[in-house]
């Protein structure tokens, strides 16, 4: 039973706001009716038209060597964290550098 007052009341607001919205464009219109009136029937000014996106970007090409110096700065990092120690940062640099 609940639903279905529910249910009505929406109905019944959503009409009503219909009405409202409907009579304040009516409104609405009839002011800028008389406003051109008044104005000596001048048409609207002309808008200038949204310019168009500009085409996207292409992705940057990613410079091998770049990548490279980065991993191998991460490695050097690593080496000083003590994360790695010096047999394990040279393995990783050559294979680094053989690609």
């Amino acid at each position: 039973m609940g639903l279905f007052r529910t249910a009505g009341r929406a109905a019944v607001v959503g009409s009503i706001l219909g009405r409202t919205q409907r009579r304040q464009q009516q409104r609405f219109a009839a002011e800028d009716a008389a406003a051109a009136a008044a104005a000596g029937n001048q048409p609207p000014p002309a808008y200038l038209p949204v310019p168009p996106a500009p085409p996207p970007v292409p992705a940057a090409v990613v410079d091998p060597t770049d990548h490279m110096l980065a991993q191998l700065k991460q490695l050097g990092e690593l080496k000083s964290a003590g994360v790695l120690n010096d047999k394990e940062f040279q393995a990783q640099k050559a294979r680094i550098l053989a690609r």
